[in-house]
């Protein structure tokens, strides 16, 4: 798949990151996780992200990250685009994203290096040697420790036509505003903030129309109604969804430090499509708390 081709595929629909399979031994488990895929693909995503952040990509040693990439490609080949996270420091940010474009993936989510501050000209070098390294097309991540400002986009834009999509989890209303008036079409923007569904309405405002549902891993008919009532200007219906399971899906979302993975394993797990553990540093959820999310489910209807 060409770099353009890609981009069109962003714009085209909901996207979402597949959650990780993990035996109790925390060791990848690829039979459930290709069963997973093959359970989440008649839903209507336009492409999954293989080894994101919601996939616990941090957490994956290299021989890992080939497996799960590899396995996601196999699976979905010919019926679902693959687009695989990659990222770390410069060097092993390339590793990847060279192993994913040999597996046959169709791009790379560049997500953030995670610890060190760095200059905005030090984020540029970064994402450019990474889109240099490559030739099919990579999405940068806006995160942490990677926030790119509109000149330095316009500085990438310019040297990496295979940059061809932003995703910003910032939520820096200016900034966003900001990248979209002076960026323009050049990128597909995809909305990237945790539980993306609640600031759905007020990206598509600022010309950001899609974004990446982690709830489509356990409630997929849900999150596809949402974004079809989205997608149509239905706000009864994506009000409704907000206030009725949204809102208190983030209160108890927001309870832990890193729940916003965890959560969604809790939630494959009560739907029947449990992914595992989720690898430390993350914790699961307490049961107390997986009960509060069955029950919330269970408002939701047969998925």
């Amino acid at each position: 798949m060409q770099a353009q081709e890609l981009k069109r595929v962003l714009e085209s629909g909901l996207l979402s990151f597949p959650l990780t399979d993990f035996d109790a031994n925390l060791q990848f488990n690829p039979g459930p996780y290709v069963e997973r895929l093959e359970w989440l693909m008649p839903y209507g995503a336009s492409a999954l992200f293989a080894a994101g952040g919601t996939g616990e990509f941090f957490s994956l040693e290299p021989g890992e990250y080939s497996a799960v990439v590899k396995t996601a490609i196999e699976t979905c080949r010919g019926r679902m685009p693959i687009i695989a996270g990659a990222g770390g420091g410069t060097t092993l940010a390339i590793k990847y994203a060279q192993e994913a474009e040999r597996l046959g993936a169709q791009g790379v989510l560049l997500l953030p290096h995670y610890l060190t501050e760095a200059s905005q000209e030090g984020l540029v070098a970064h994402v450019e040697a990474v889109c240099r390294s490559v030739k099919f097309g990579v999405i940068v991540y806006n995160r942490g420790a990677c926030r790119l400002t509109p000149k330095s986009l316009l500085q990438l834009a310019d040297r990496c036509p295979n940059l061809i999509g932003f995703k910003d989890g910032v939520g820096d209303i200016e900034a966003m505003v900001s990248i979209r008036q002076q960026l323009g079409d050049r990128f597909a923007y995809l909305g990237g903030l945790p539980t993306a569904e609640v600031f759905a309405g007020a990206y598509k405002a600022m010309g950001c129309p899609v974004y990446s549902s982690a709830v489509f891993n356990f409630i997929p008919k849900t999150a596809i109604e949402f974004y079809n009532a989205h997608a149509a200007d239905d706000t009864e219906t994506t009000n409704r969804l907000i206030r009725d399971f949204f809102l208190p899906y983030l209160e108890l979302r927001n309870r832990g430090q890193g729940y916003a993975v965890s959560i969604v394993k809790a939630g494959a797990t009560i739907i029947g499509h449990s992914a595992g553990p989720v690898r430390p540093p993350l914790s699961d959820l307490k049961p107390a708390e997986v009960e509060e999310l069955r029950a919330l489910m269970a408002k939701l209807g047969p998925q």
